[in-house]
Order: structure tokens, then C-alpha cells, then sequence
């Protein structure tokens, strides 16, 4: 194979890899511009203008749909590749790729009915292609993509709008700078009137990138030819202008081979008065040779842009499988060390959110500070000590015999009623602190980007750290409820030590015990007892909004730091292989993302050698 057919095919290799990967088609897709960069033909014409037979005659095989009105309603992607001289013909399909079509009538089928899945069975178009590929060994390697025919009426079952969605169809092709431009023209038409010349004027008004082909010379009215159009007079390009004829309607429907209507096109342009003098540069053979040279040409020209394009791809795939990750070891060591790995990779992230170095940790500090002190203001010490209540539990705590002196049991009762409401605000302290340390676990798991891959293993993580925090939780709420308990269980001596003199400096004149003893059932009696009850409780009170935090970082802050998966790695230790390997099961997309990426790296890297082994061969 010579340097020219290697770097056309390699292009074509190219082109049809991406293809396969789904580089191709899509605007949001990463990899699409390395398409872009690759040169290819768009074939363009008028309906009936001849482009069917002029595709035909390039492959040398009948596959093509044929009827009146608009037959090409889909983009058709065509690559030819080369073969080895006595290699059998095929034809593969991008949406079949384990078929190989040998009989190309069923190709032909094919075609019709993958446009009909498409668009249904009415003449509307879609823009969305058909990639076929074709391998023989009378081809030259040429990517063409043959487009739906140009017209000016829309068809019956057709709305009107479809003229202008074919013509926005093909400019989408044949406006990027790196298409060549296949302008298909009949002979025996005005050539002024050519929708493929008018539409490649708009898109290449120099005329570089477009090739003239003029079909149907056999079909003109006797005494005219087109030597004005096929030697550059009536309209010049850039390119020398092709005569081809076409396989007539009757060899059509004779099912004349290809081969022969080759030999017949050759034989009708040697010994034509008119062409005989062009005769070597007209046909469909001389037209294939002349687009695979003029891609040489441009590909030759592009290769520093294609490989800064390719090495440029081979970095952001190389850095996108750092970030996925390589793929998972089946030794059961080495699968405990990256379970490990993970495991301490989401305790570090989970750390940094409660020492500040991340958001979230702060969240239980607002507990403190804010919730549990809002909560011990809330309590209903008001109605507790309330003189109606005071009086009624002091009476309660009397019994039959009246209180001497001053009402301990009252007291008592008081307190310990008081006492109880602590219960709450210390219990939703617990609460809520549980709450921020599950939620910074979900967060924690989410921000640890090599847990992604293995959603098994990251839901184990979480539920043994909220199985590990729901056991924090249980110990802090013991501790806290012991604090409550532990005020109630013992009141400050000195606070009772301190009601005698209270009593004195209240009110009865000393020596006056009648008076005094008349005085503890006054309304001012309750009072003082209510006062004092209520002193005590914001004693208490202020003591507990200090001893309360200390008591939940102590039990579930302190532990969640220090053991948070120390259970789990117990547990992880034990398993065998078998176990290890199901906690490492990735998530099915990302392995597929994974080999779709390990894919494109080894064709890029591959067409990088390729194209340094091949662009500067002679």
C-alpha cells in the first residue's frame, strides 16, 4: 500500500473508531472536534441530478436506493477502505456492527429500511446519519457523505418547510472548512441553474475546497457538448471540473456489473469527437483518484493540527482515567489495602468538616450556643412556680402536720419537678448533634471522589458510621440524663442553710413566733418560696448549658473522630475474597466509562504512531 493510501486509510480508520466510540454527533460531546479535523467528501446535487450513480460508480457496486422524489432522507456516511487485491467485498452497518453484508441488494434494503425506522414511512428527512462502511479491494480509502437532493417543491406527504431543513442540513456539512466539496451538476441543464454550484459559491466562494462533477454528457442533444463547463470557461474552479456518465435506466434495469459500465464510461470518452482529448481525466475512476490525492494533499497539510488535536485528546482522557480511577486489583491484600485506603479517605474528609477544615462542623456549635440555650428558656418554670403551684405542692408535701419551720419537702418537690424539664433540651441536644454528624457523613461520602466508583462500598461506609453514631448517640443521652439526674439526686446544701436567715431578714420581729408562724401561710410566703425555687433552678441551669456540651463532644464528636469505622474494619478483616471483591463492585457506569475512555486512548495513541510512521514517508 503506498504513503498515500496508508494516511487516507488511517484517516478513515480514524473517523470510523470514533464513530464506534460515539465520538461523532453529538455538540456536547468532548471528542467530536477530532471528526471535525478530519477531512471528508460531502456529495451535493440537485433530485435526479446524478449523485446516486456517481457513488455507485466510485465503490463499483449497485447499493443505493433508487426512486422519484426525495430517495435520500438521511445523511449517509460512507467510508471506503482498501483491501488486499482478491479479498472478498463487504459491507457493515454502524447500527449492525456484527453483520456483514456480502449481497448488496440487502445493503440497499438496509439503507431503506434504517431511514424508515427513523423517519417512518412518509417523506420527511432526518438529520441524524447512517454509517455505513464498505471494504473491497476496487476502492480507494475515501470517507463521502452522501446528502438528501437540493429541491425547490416539496413533495406530496411533505410539509412545506422540508425545502429549507434539507438546504440547513447540507450547509451543516459543507460550511466546515475541512469538507470537500462534491458539486453534483446534470449536463444537461443550465449550469447556472445547478443547486450544488449556487449553494458551494455561498460556502467556498474561492472555490478550494470544491470539485465539479458533470453527469448525464451522453444524455445532451445532439450537436452540443460541455466543453465550455468541463474546461473551465462557462464557470471555473479551483479544481478541474469531471465528466461522468452514468449507467443508463435500461442497463440499470438490466442489472449491467458495474465493472462493465466502468469499461463502457472508459470507452465512451476515448472515442468521443468532442471528450476524446479529455478523455484521461474523465470518469468515475479518474474521479476517485483525484479526491483520494487531493486528500492526501490536505491531510498532509493538517497532520500538525490533527496530532496537536490527538495529543491534546490523550491528556484529557489520560487525566479523566486518573480521575476514574484504575481498574480494581482481584488479589484479596491488595483489595483489603484499597478498601482500607478508601475507608481513611472519607475519615480524613470527614475530620476536615469537624475541625473547620471544610463546612458543617460548625453546625455543632450552633447546637450549643444557640438551640440548647433557646431550649432552657422556653421551659415552663413560670407556671412550675407559679403561686397557685407553689402553694399547692407545699401543701401537698405538709400532709396532715403544717410545716415548723421552713418546707424542706416542698422544696424538694419543687426542685425536683423543675428539675425534670431538663430532660428535653438535654435529650434534643444529643438529638440534633446526631443529626449534623449523620448529615456530615452523607456529605463526607459524596465529597470522597474515589468512593464514586464503588457505590456497594460506599454504602457500607455509611451505614456503619450511622450504626456507629445511633451508639455514640445512646451513650451521650445516658450521660446527659445522668447529669439531670445527678442535680436532682443531690440539692447544694448551702442554698437550705440559707433559708433560715432568709426568713429572718424577711419579715416576723424576733421573739414573735405567732407572728412568724402566721406569716408562712401569707401570700408573700409562696412568693419567697418560688423566688428561691427559681434561684436555684437558674443555678442549675446555667450549670447544665455548660456541662451539657461537654457531656454530647465528649460521647459523639470525640468518638466519631477517634472510632467512627473502627467496627467496621473488624468486620472488614474478616471477610474473605469473594466478600472483598462484591464491596469493590464499581458502579456499572463508571466501568463503562472507564473502557469507553481506555478505547480512545489506544486509538489515539495508535493514530499518533501511525501518523508519525506514515505523514513523512516517500
Amino acid at each position: 500500500m503506498t504513503t498515500m493510501e496508508s494516511l487516507i486509510g488511517l484517516v478513515n480508520r480514524i473517523q470510523r473508531a470514533c464513530t464506534v466510540l460515539g465520538d461523532y454527533g453529538g455538540e456536547d460531546n468532548a471528542f467530536s472536534s477530532l471528526w471535525e479535523a478530519l477531512p471528508s467528501v460531502a456529495v451535493v446535487g440537485g433530485q435526479s441530478s446524478g449523485k446516486s450513480s456517481v457513488l455507485e460508480s466510485i465503490v463499483g457496486r449497485d447499493f443505493l436506493p433508487r426512486g422519484s422524489g426525495i430517495v435520500t432522507r438521511r445523511p449517509l456516511v460512507l467510508q471506503l477502505h482498501k483491501t488486499e487485491e482478491g479479498s472478498q467485498e463487504y459491507a457493515e452497518f454502524l447500527h449492525l456492527p456484527k453483520r456483514r453484508f456480502t449481497d448488496f441488494a440487502l445493503v440497499r434494503k438496509e439503507i431503506q429500511d434504517e431511514t424508515d425506522r427513523m423517519t417512518g414511512k412518509t417523506k420527511q428527512i432526518s438529520p441524524v446519519p447512517i454509517h455505513l462502511s464498505i471494504y473491497s479491494p476496487n476502492v480507494v480509502n475515501l470517507t463521502l457523505i452522501d446528502l438528501p437532493g437540493l429541491t425547490k417543491v416539496a413533495v406530496e406527504g411533505q410539509p412545506e418547510s422540508v425545502v429549507q431543513e434539507i438546504e440547513t442540513m447540507v450547509r451543516s456539512y459543507v460550511e466546515k472548512p475541512n469538507c470537500v466539496i462534491l458539486a453534483i451538476s446534470p449536463a444537461n441543464q443550465d449550469i447556472a441553474t445547478s443547486d450544488a454550484i449556487k449553494l458551494s459559491r455561498e460556502v467556498d466562494p474561492s472555490g478550494e475546497r470544491t470539485f465539479g462533477v458533470l453527469t448525464k454528457l451522453d444524455l445532451m442533444d445532439k450537436g452540443t457538448n460541455a466543453l465550455d463547463v468541463l474546461e473551465g470557461r462557462s464557470y471555473r474552479l479551483q479544481h478541474p471540473w469531471v465528466g461522468i456518465v452514468n449507467r443508463s435506466q435500461a442497463d440499470i434495469n438490466k442489472n449491467i456489473d458495474m465493472i462493465v459500465a466502468r469499461r463502457k464510461e472508459r470507452e465512451y470518452f476515448a472515442t468521443s469527437p468532442d471528450y476524446g482529448h479529455l478523455a484521461n481525466k474523465m470518469g468515475s475512476e479518474y474521479l476517485a483518484k483525484l479526491l483520494s490525492k487531493h486528500l492526501e494533499s490536505v491531510i498532509r497539510a493538517r497532520i500538525p493540527s490533527i496530532t496537536s488535536l490527538i495529543n491534546k485528546s490523550i491528556e484529557e482522557l489520560e487525566s479523566e482515567m486518573d480521575h476514574l480511577g484504575r481498574p480494581v486489583a482481584v488479589d484479596a491484600g491488595a483489595q483489603l489495602y484499597t478498601i482500607l485506603e478508601l475507608c481513611r479517605a472519607f475519615d480524613r474528609i470527614f475530620k476536615e468538616h469537624l475541625e473547620g477544615g471544610r463546612t458543617g462542623g460548625d453546625r455543632i456549635y450552633g447546637v450549643f450556643d444557640n438551640q440548647l440555650p433557646a431550649a432552657l428558656r422556653k421551659l415552663p418554670f413560670d407556671r412550675h412556680l407559679s403561686q397557685q403551684n407553689v402553694r399547692r405542692v407545699v401543701s401537698e408535701a405538709d400532709g396532715y402536720q403544717p410545716h415548723l419551720i421552713a418546707p424542706e419537702q416542698g422544696y424538694r418537690r419543687l426542685i425536683e419537678g423543675a428539675l425534670n424539664y431538663f430532660r428535653g433540651p438535654a435529650e434534643a441536644s444529643v438529638d440534633a448533634v446526631h443529626f449534623v454528624l449523620k448529615e456530615l457523613v452523607r456529605k463526607s461520602i459524596g465529597e470522597t471522589q474515589e468512593l464514586k466508583r464503588f457505590p456497594t462500598l460506599q454504602a457500607e461506609i455509611a451505614a456503619a458510621s450511622n450504626e456507629s453514631l445511633e451508639r455514640f448517640r445512646e451513650d451521650s443521652k445516658k450521660t446527659v440524663i445522668r447529669l439531670v439526674d445527678m442535680e436532682s439526686s443531690y440539692l447544694t446544701v448551702e442554698f437550705f442553710r440559707r433559708l433560715p436567715q432568709e426568713v429572718e431578714k424577711g419579715g416576723s420581729p424576733a421573739g414573735n413566733p405567732a407572728s412568724s408562724t402566721v406569716d408562712r401561710y401569707t401570700e408573700g410566703h409562696f412568693r419567697r418560696i418560688g423566688s428561691n425555687v427559681s434561684s436555684y433552678i437558674m443555678m442549675v441551669s446555667e450549670t447544665l448549658k455548660n456541662t451539657i456540651p461537654k457531656a454530647v463532644v465528649y460521647c459523639q464528636v470525640r468518638e466519631a473522630k477517634q472510632s467512627l469505622l473502627n467496627h467496621f474494619y473488624t468486620q472488614i478483616g474478616k471477610k474473605e475474597g469473594k466478600q472483598l471483591s462484591q464491596l469493590l463492585d464499581e458502579d456499572p457506569a463508571l466501568m463503562e466509562r472507564r473502557q469507553q475512555c481506555a478505547k480512545r486512548l489506544e486509538l489515539y495513541k495508535a493514530s499518533r504512531d501511525e501518523i508519525d510512521s506514515v505523514s513523512w514517508a516517500r
